[in-house]
């Protein structure tokens, strides 16, 4: 399955029949293996699971294959929906699309005509000089809509016919509303810094471009929501047509990332703040009558037409309702709710009867959706079919009532898509979706029992809800990341069936990854944050003993990751009382991470400076935060990471207790089974993040005894397990420490690249049958066996 050859030095490959260009002088074997699993799944129009290693170009990879295949088939694919988890990974992928389409063009002596662009949030692509200052995302929002709304347009031109005058707007969306009939977008790939300078150069708003550019863009980069949320999906990628790629990088959390964007959360807060908020509604509704009736009437004919949120200009409309597009079709607006006042009547005695029976409650409460309608209905006179419509008929109604800021009415929008939720959902459920949501009630938080701290949670239970529309629609969807073992447990957690699921081993010019298992300190005592030991004077010191005796011998960057916020606070207050925190200050300067957004970046800063001075860092964060799943340290900057104890998620959640009920009953997934699982991927990034390229190297220390067993040293990834043998597990903290100084010394070794070509860095000579497809192998090569389990075998220099 493959074959290459080189054109004047440059790297060509042949994939099967498919040429690639790859925009670099030398390929891993496990870029190529990737390659020919990718085909195959493009190939069937099937779905593919594919667990890359850390630092081995996996971006890159995909982009060369699917570019080449755009290129060579653009029957079969329409374009590439690249989905990321944050900004910084997006402007990666943009850069390194950038780079494989000039390289393209000096390989291949041709120009390749291709629109790349990234979609991001108002806030990120904002150019108005007083708009894109403010502080949060929800001000930029609330702003942006005063000044691009229909209404507020339609004012403009009624005071240039009457008065000559101009209302405030922004000249970047009207300049660009007035051009995009005939707007055309300059072939290219654009970041989202490069769209908004070029945006800002020709007066038009980027964020409109990049939303209107999605649908002639050949490669589109955006966050995850923007395919899985419904409430984001059905105005951004509704129109997306069937035939094209979608890939999901760092795909390990997926099923966390859907069932957080199918439940709601309601806190006595909420409540409250939706009072108030129907209250000013209400009083928006008398000032209209008054003095704008006709926008009432104009809004209830439209209702009465069967249009609805369908007929909002695009600039109106910050996110839509919270449920499937096709869930919604064929279905109008009910007539009781066509009238504003019966909608807010409505509204209100939903919001009464939540406040006053539901938030009074005492007892914990666990109901199914479908019986917690049947109390609403009977104790509200509310049927659920009017409720499927509340936040569609809310965000309606906001947009005739010319509301700007809807961040003040965020409490009654959230309301609203509860409704909306658990009445789309919760009535005549599919096989799969049987009991798919349930609703959890809790009036105090375990931590304090004694205060009332009520908060109502419609809670999805399955993963597959969200994504099902996904593949449905898109023939090829590609799941990708360091982190996915175990392979077999994503298909059953997102209910597909995959066609390829493989996950690939990494070949390294030296063994520059060292995974120990430390199970207990040097006084012998077993080392672990299991409840019941973690808090032992004897545990916590041999943690921090650890931790002390690795700063003097790492050079550099060392990272720690802990269970938890209030763990880490725990340990950290415990070191300093016994002087361990003190001694540490003597090698490396100490730095944490808190729940600060602005504080955590700084305090990464700084440890990046330590280390780029000589005087070496230690970071401390926690497994599952942003540090944990989003920041590369590459090179010094992490030359160890420690991951003290296994992050299992807190079990005595109520929501939790009864999603593993569901997994249970649904997916047969046992409960230790999924912790298990879930403890181990988050383990997995945290200690990943010391491997970035082929040519770094860097300490993996897992320090709990429970990570010597099978079935938890089984669910590490295949990349990094194949590394750890008999002599790195059951380790005490003085040989851990020992073989680590070992480590170090031998990759402080000089060691050539150049040795490494024909092994780990492969040409296109290097790669099995290296001649295009009809054509005989050249003279003299002797293709491998099996391309690419002969060549990973030889990863030694």
């Amino acid at each position: 399955f493959v074959c290459g050859f080189c054109v004047g030095g440059t790297m060509i490959i042949w994939v099967d029949d498919l040429q690639v260009v790859f925009p670099y002088s030398y390929i891993y074997p496990e870029q190529f293996n990737y390659m020919c699993e990718l085909k195959k799944g493009l190939d069937a129009k099937g779905h593919v699971l594919l667990e890359m290693p850390s630092g081995t170009g996996k971006t890159i990879t995909l982009l060369s294959l699917i570019v080449a295949y755009k290129e060579q088939r653009p029957d079969r694919v329409a374009k590439l929906i690249y989905c990321t988890r944050t900004v910084p990974e997006m402007e990666k992928v943009l850069e390194e699309l950038r780079r494989l389409m000039q390289y393209r063009k000096h390989t291949l002596r041709t120009e390749t005509n291709i629109l790349g662009v990234g979609l991001s949030s108002r806030k990120n692509l904002c150019v108005h000089p007083t708009v894109s200052q403010a502080a949060t995302g929800q001000e930029v929002d609330s702003a942006c809509r005063s000044m691009t709304g229909t209404w507020l347009r339609e004012r403009e031109l009624a005071d240039i016919e009457d008065m000559g005058q101009k209302s405030g707007g922004c000249s970047f969306f009207n300049k660009w509303d007035a051009d995009k009939p005939t707007a055309e977008i300059p072939q290219g790939v654009y970041t989202l810094r490069e769209l908004k300078e070029w945006g800002a150069s020709v007066g038009w708003c980027p964020y409109f471009v990049a939303r209107h550019a999605l649908d002639v863009a050949d490669v589109v980069v955006y966050n995850y929501s923007y395919l899985l949320d419904p409430k984001i999906a059905n105005i951004v990628s509704d129109k997306l047509p069937q035939n094209c790629i979608v890939v999901f990088d760092e795909a390990h959390n997926i099923d966390n990332v859907c069932i957080e964007v199918l439940s709601v959360t309601l806190t006595e807060d909420s409540i409250n703040g939706a009072e108030a908020n129907l209250r000013d509604v209400q009083t928006l509704v008398a000032r209209a009558k008054r003095e704008n009736r006709e926008r009432l009437e104009a809004e209830y004919r439209k209702l009465v037409q069967g249009l609805a949120l369908a007929g909002m200009a695009d600039a109106d409309r910050l996110q839509g309702v919270p449920i499937a597009s096709e869930d919604m079709e064929n279905e109008a607006v009910p007539g009781n709710m066509r009238r504003g006042e019966h909608f807010l009547g409505m509204m209100g005695r939903l919001i009464h009867w939540l406040k006053h029976s539901v938030f009074t409650l005492k007892t914990p409460q666990v109901l199914k959706s479908s019986l917690f309608l049947q109390k609403i209905k009977q104790e509200t006179f509310t049927d659920y079919k009017h409720m499927k419509f509340c936040s569609e008929r809310l965000h309606l109604f906001f947009n005739t009532l010319e509301v700007a800021e809807m961040y003040r009415f965020r409490h009654l929008l959230v309301v609203a898509d509860f409704a909306t939720l658990i009445a789309a959902y919760g009535v005549n459920p599919t096989d799969r979706e049987k009991d798919g949501f349930q609703v959890v009630f809790e009036p105090y938080d375990d931590r304090n029992p004694q205060i009332h701290d009520p908060v109502l949670q419609l809670a999805c239970m399955d993963s597959s809800l969200a994504i099902r529309h996904v593949f449905e629609k898109y023939h090829t969807v590609c799941f990708t990341s360091g982190t996915l073992t175990p392979l077999e447990i994503y298909p059953k957690l997102l209910g597909f069936t995959p066609l390829i699921s493989r996950s690939f081993e990494i070949s390294l010019p030296r063994n520059s990854i060292a995974p120990m298992v430390v199970t207990r300190g040097a006084d012998q005592v077993a080392i672990s944050t299991r409840y019941g030991v973690r808090s032992d004077p004897a545990v916590i010191r041999n943690y921090g003993n650890l931790l002390l005796e690795l700063s003097k011998v790492v050079p550099d960057g060392l990272l720690c990751f802990f269970t938890s916020y209030s763990y880490m606070e725990e340990m950290v207050s415990a070191w300093n009382d016994m002087g361990i925190l003190t001694e540490l200050t003597k090698y490396k300067l100490v730095f944490i991470e808190t729940t600060g957004v602005a504080e955590t970046a700084q305090a990464l800063a700084n440890y990046r400076t330590a280390c780029d001075v000589g005087r070496g860092a230690i970071f401390m964060s926690i497994s599952r935060g942003k540090v944990a799943e989003g920041i590369d340290f590459d090179g010094h900057y992490g030359r160890a990471v420690i991951m003290f104890g296994v992050p299992f998620v807190n079990i005595e959640s109520k929501v939790l207790k009864e999603r593993f009920k569901w997994l249970e009953t649904h997916l047969d997934i046992k409960t230790e089974e999924y912790l298990s699982f879930d403890a181990l991927r988050h383990a997995s990034q945290c200690i990943g993040r010391v491997l970035r390229n082929k040519a770094d190297y860097g300490l993996m220390i897992l320090a709990d005894k429970r990570y010597s067993r099978i079935d938890k040293r089984g669910k590490l990834p295949l990349w990094i397990r194949e590394f750890i043998t008999d002599q790195t597990v059951n380790l005490s903290t003085d040989v851990a420490v020992a073989k680590a100084r070992h480590f170090l010394a031998e990759m402080a070794q000089n060691w050539l690249r150049k040795d490494q070509v024909g092994t780990t860095l492969l040409r296109p000579k290097d790669l099995p049958h290296q001649h295009p497809p009809n054509e005989a192998p050249l003279a003299g090569h002797e293709p491998a066996v099996n391309g690419a389990t002969a060549m990973a075998s030889d990863k030694e220099p």
